[in-house]
């Protein structure tokens, strides 16, 4: 037919190729980072107050994981922090799953940590707010039943 490639179906009209994806290409979130002044100083706070372990470190970055497979990267920061308040835009908390509240609540408290407010209950779901050294906001969670 004159010329006409393999992806044409009449000479000079393109057909396009369709790509069939697998609906599991993407199978979750592997890790996140955060930045800081003082990267290997809040990798150890992670370890010593959440036995989170330090599992890989390379040119001052630190990845840290939780025992549900969960890790964060913590990378060197470069200039200045902003203020960020519960609900200004952008990622607000690290929400740290535990199977005892109240024991998890008591361990961080003998380890020094200093919670904002009082822990609450929120449908049935147990919280209680928290920063890291560097201010990054976290808290407990107890859920009552899990997610869908």
């Amino acid at each position: 037919m004159g010329g006409a490639s393999e992806r044409e179906g009449r000479v000079g009209i393109e057909c396009p190729i369709i790509l069939v994806q697998s609906p599991f290409m993407f199978v979750g979130i592997e890790h996140f980072a955060i930045a800081s002044p003082d990267p290997q100083k809040l990798a150890d706070w992670y370890a010593s107050r959440l036995d989170f372990q330090i599992n890989y470190e390379y040119a001052g970055n630190y990845f840290v994981r939780a025992k549900n497979g969960a890790m964060i990267e913590i990378i060197p920061a470069k200039g200045e922090r902003s203020q960020a308040t519960r609900q200004t835009p952008g990622m607000r908390h690290i929400a740290i799953a535990v199977d005892d509240f109240d024991a998890a609540l008591d361990n961080l408290k003998r380890k020094g940590v200093s919670f904002d407010g009082e822990p609450y209950t929120n449908e049935g779901n147990r919280l209680a707010f928290f920063q890291d050294p560097d201010g990054n906001l976290l808290h407990l969670i107890a859920r009552e039943r899990p997610l869908p």
